[in-house]
């Protein structure tokens, strides 16, 4: 006769199998992170030049919603993985896996005023009404300046994101069940973009793209072990 497991055994398997589920929205949101904020904003955006940047929202419109509809997919991955990694941390700290998930919501909260902003240059460069009132050289203008303010907003508010990968790291590291090198490597890339949020506040000379780049050294490694080795519901304690 088959033994039934106990409660605490059926806990511990549904979260190695949410881990794989964690891996998958980790992928995703990796993937279309980098076409929605990086490789299609690129050819659409060109620096200090609002008249070229503006030419290219017009003459590629289907690109420039692209890069917005890039940009939900991601959002959506990562609000998941904000419920997905409470789930995963709650057995080491639930009220911290709480206020992580918090600080990860606020934080896709803020990224989309800022996306909304960005989406918002191609109502200037449209018929939207009262547009006619500026001459062209003004609606370029303010087209670039609505893609400014995306970015300055972003900036601004990555901290939140940092505080919430740095509760994550803390988790990790302390868990029995995942590997302690990858929470500290997330409390790092946390840092990373809590310090360029603060520097570029307070000393925008100080402020780097560079800071933000200990998060792939520790969301890359993370997304593969969930992917591939998982958890071992044994060392789970629920």
């Amino acid at each position: 006769m088959a033994t039934i497991p106990d409660k605490e055994t059926r806990q511990a398997q549904a979260l190695a199998r949410y881990a794989r589920v964690t891996g998958v929205a980790m992928l995703l949101s990796i993937v279309f992170g980098l076409l929605g904020e990086m490789i299609l904003p690129d050819r659409i955006v060109v620096g200090r030049d609002a008249a070229a940047t503006a030419a290219n929202i017009v003459g590629h419109p289907t690109l420039f919603r692209l890069c917005f509809a890039a940009y939900l997919v991601e959002a959506l991955c990562d609000v998941a993985l904000c419920v997905l990694f409470y789930i995963l941390l709650e057995p080491v700290d639930r009220n911290l896996a709480m206020l992580s998930a918090f600080f990860g919501i606020v934080s896709m909260v803020t990224f989309a005023v800022s996306q909304s902003s960005f989406f918002a240059s191609s109502l200037v460069l449209g018929d939207s009404a009262g547009m006619t009132a500026f001459t062209a050289d003004q609606r370029n203008g303010l087209a670039y300046l609505a893609i400014r303010i995306s970015g300055s907003i972003a900036s601004l508010f990555l901290s939140f994101y940092g505080v919430a990968s740095m509760i994550r790291g803390y988790l990790i590291a302390r868990s029995t069940y995942l590997p302690r090198i990858l929470g500290i490597l997330f409390i790092v890339g946390g840092a990373g973009f809590f310090l360029q949020s603060a520097t570029y506040l307070l000393a925008p000379k100080l402020s780097s793209p560079v800071l933000l780049m200990p998060m792939a050294v520790a969301g890359i490694p993370m997304m593969g072990w969930l992917l591939f080795r998982g958890i071992d519901p044994g060392r789970i304690r629920v």
